[in-house]
């Protein structure tokens, strides 16, 4: 199932990717740069793509509250480079198998996306595109994460699951493009990520015509 999806897929991760020009598309209004410094850490989170009731579904999670700046967002599972990690990709895997329970083995790597700085936690985040053959089982891990969702692939291509929304923080208040399918709110980094993906996807309809 989806095979000529993945295989055109694959194809297009291989060519010049949008970068930044998409990130900007779905950045706050607070948001004034995207380099990272010399002190920033590396992460690596899992753009999970599976087949659920003859569509293709991605996995989001919603982190638990925390003294932090991404305490209750929703965002791709993922976490922090470990010494111990290969590279970026099991990075990637690692902390999505803490945090949602999917065994890495069974995961096909399609691609990477552009390496996104977040200034507010200041890392360098990789997104890593995996697949799954089947429809996952997934244990979320309660200390990191306080939901799944499982969203579909077609919502969010969908232009009315695009929009804005004003945040508030103390005294600041900006505006921000965000993804809301299922009335969920995705913004900030996981929807500048998400934006690339899309973009590639949305400029080459041959990989929805597989």
């Amino acid at each position: 199932m989806f095979t000529d999806f993945f295989s055109n897929l694959l194809d297009e991760l291989k060519k010049e990717l949008p970068g930044e020009k998409a990130h900007i598309k779905m950045a706050p209004g607070i948001r004034n740069h995207f380099k990272p410094t010399q002190e920033s850490r590396k992460a690596g989170v899992l753009i999970l793509l599976y087949p659920k009731n003859t569509e293709l579904y991605i996995a989001f999670i919603q982190r638990t509250e925390y003294n932090g700046p991404h305490s209750g967002q929703i965002s791709f599972p993922g976490g922090k480079t470990e010494d111990s990690d290969r590279d970026i990709i099991q990075t990637a895997l690692r902390e999505s198998h803490e945090e949602i329970g999917i065994n890495p083995e069974l995961v096909k790597i399609c691609g990477q996306l552009t390496a996104l700085h977040i200034p507010v936690s200041n890392f360098l985040v990789y997104p890593i595109i995996g697949r799954y053959e089947n429809t996952p089982i997934f244990k979320a891990d309660k200390n990191e994460v306080k939901e799944i969702f499982e969203i579909k692939l077609n919502d969010l291509l969908n232009p009315k699951y695009c929009t804005t929304k004003e945040f508030t923080y103390g005294d600041l208040s900006f505006i921000a493009p965000i993804y809301n399918p299922n009335n969920l709110i995705i913004w900030g980094a996981t929807a500048m990520m998400l934006s690339e993906f899309l973009e590639i996807i949305k400029n080459n309809r041959s990989i929805l015509q597989g």
